[in-house]
């Protein structure tokens, strides 16, 4: 007897649209963190732990997070902390199949046609694999810190105000998880000063961002509750503070 397709429902549709999207920007900023770049020049020299900075330092990672900040907090107001959970363990997932997959293809051998040389390859990805292998600790401990403080806010102010909680877990999350990083992928290669530095540089942008991106977070709640349609969305929202 034939029997017809499943059919996803729309929050079941959104919730792998964003949790794609999610997985991606991680992924990314991940495999791009080794990449360090001047955002901009100072107008004066700052001195930290004995190291002197005439720029501010960040890694390329810095660039896909914010992605990571928006759909973190779309999927703890909609879906809870069992919806935003359950991405985060994949995403956990994501990075240790990632690092499996550089190793597998700095392995292989280079053949001579190769645009990019293998010495080269491996200096880029076997870089990325020590901040993969940092990142899986930082990004567990950071997401669940996410997820506490935003429950928490959301209690707090009786579900009012989400800018405060989309702001203030973040703020709160990412110095955790940037700090963490940075220690375990540069320990050795870098001066503590040098770490520390990169880590303030970086957590000072992911502030800003998260303040600037935050009429994004509105502008994605109201296309949500659009496409959910209010009555739906106000359920899902209702059930996540609870869940």
């Amino acid at each position: 007897m034939h029997r017809p397709a499943y059919v996803l429902s729309r929050p079941q549709k959104l919730y792998v649209v964003c949790a794609a999207v999610f997985l991606t920007a991680l992924v990314i900023a991940e495999a791009t963190a080794s990449k360090f770049f001047t955002a901009f020049h100072l107008p004066f020299t700052i001195t930290i732990l004995g190291v002197e900075f005439n720029e501010v330092v960040m890694t390329a990672g810095v660039i896909a997070f914010p992605i990571t900040f928006i759909v973190t907090d779309l999927l703890n107001e909609y879906y809870g902390k069992p919806g935003i959970r359950f991405v985060t363990f994949v995403g956990m997932a994501m990075i240790v199949f990632e690092f499996a997959l550089l190793q597998i293809a700095m392995a292989v051998p280079t053949s001579d046609i190769s645009p990019v040389p293998g010495e080269a390859f491996n200096t880029v990805f076997g870089a990325s694999g020590r901040v993969i292998l940092g990142s899986l600790v930082a990004y567990l401990i950071g997401q669940l810190a996410d997820i506490t403080l935003f429950h928490w806010l959301r209690r707090l102010t009786d579900g009012r105000h989400l800018w405060l909680r989309a702001t203030g877990s973040t703020f709160g999350s990412q110095f955790i998880d940037t700090a963490i990083v940075l220690t375990v992928a540069f320990a050795g290669q870098l001066a503590v000063g040098e770490i520390v530095a990169i880590t303030l540089f970086n957590y000072g942008y992911k502030f800003l961002i998260a303040v600037a991106i935050t009429p994004l977070i509105y502008a994605a709640h109201w296309a949500m509750d659009r496409y959910l349609g209010d009555e739906l969305a106000e359920t899902m929202i209702e059930q996540a503070e609870t869940s």
